[in-house]
């Protein structure tokens, strides 16, 4: 194993001379016993289904069987059209097309989980929106993915990535961190930098709970990926211009796997808790599914893609 923390990752790119992707790469081929090719082929592949998710929830008219998501992503595309935006066309597209990935999610549709199902918006999100305006190619396109990879792997193994473990900070939170430090690589940081911006988006994040409506992949996962698309972009920026996360991107891993530990059952994706224990929420509930339980393959936001 080439690295297991963060730090051990920025520190290999520099000592090599490399760039996050391909240390991700050569940890993929050491493991694994693949080639190179092989490995970039598959995350190709990955990238062609983040690509269809995408292009779907803007161009196509998207509904869940709940009803609760109906086809936001386009009408923030629509929106951004109108050239009236107070935050920018770029950080909108990058929530638009979050939202668009979670929307075909939530209609049974085939994403990616990056990491999970229930967060797999962010890393696509920011990635179709800002590749074409930095003028990247596809190859570009499968590092980044790749580099958002090595900062997930970091996560996986030393905190965790699904919200019944540790909340959602550990699903979204995770993404919109990942997605950050992929995207700083991608505009041409530095490791060190790509590292920083991870750090930026995972603190702003720390706390946050899981609290699916009904128990469903939708309200409020939908949106949050969408924010979180936003705020890894605004991350990304921050590290970009220099401004240094105080505490290490590692330390601020621990500190949310130790808030994910303190995080109470309510509020861990059992739908009991926060959003989901609101009257509204509880009126969703029973307007969705009459009183009857929630099986246990409904509205799961692990880490499979649908």
């Amino acid at each position: 194993m080439l690295f297991r923390t963060i730090e051990e990752l920025v520190r290999l790119a520099e000592r090599e001379g490399a760039t996050i992707a391909e240390v991700m790469i050569a940890q993929e081929m050491a493991v694994t016993g693949r080639s190179r090719e092989d490995i970039r082929s598959q995350m190709g592949e990955q990238l062609d289904v983040m690509e269809a998710a995408v292009r779907r929830g803007t161009e196509e008219e998207v509904r869940s069987n709940s009803g609760l998501v109906d086809g936001d992503a386009r009408r923030l595309m629509a929106y951004i059209a109108r050239g009236e935006t107070l935050a920018g066309a770029d950080i909108l597209r990058a929530a638009a097309m979050a939202m668009a990935t979670n929307e075909v999610n939530a209609a049974m549709g085939l994403i990616c989980a990056t990491p999970t199902a229930g967060a797999a918006g962010v890393v696509p999100g920011v990635l179709f929106a800002h590749a074409p305006r930095l003028g990247k190619t596809r190859e570009a396109m499968i590092d980044f993915l790749f580099a958002a990879g090595a900062f997930g792997y970091c996560i996986a193994n030393n905190a965790f990535i699904s919200g019944a473990a540790g909340g959602c900070q550990a699903e979204v939170g995770s993404a919109t961190a990942m997605a950050a430090g992929a995207l700083t690589e991608m505009a041409g940081g530095t490791p060190r930098q790509a590292a920083h911006a991870f750090a930026i988006a995972l603190k702003n994040v720390l706390g946050l709970v899981c609290d699916p409506v009904a128990g469903l992949v939708e309200v409020p996962c939908v949106k949050r990926n969408a924010m979180g698309a936003a705020l890894a972009t605004v991350a990304a920026d921050m590290a970009l211009s220099g401004i240094e996360s105080r505490i290490p991107p590692d330390e601020v891993v621990q500190a949310m796997y130790r808030i994910g530990r303190m995080m109470p059952a309510t509020l861990r994706e059992t739908a009991l808790g926060g959003l989901a224990a609101t009257p509204t929420g509880l009126a969703i509930k029973e307007r969705v599914f009459g009183g009857k339980a929630l099986t246990a393959n409904q509205g799961r936001s692990d880490s499979r893609g649908h």
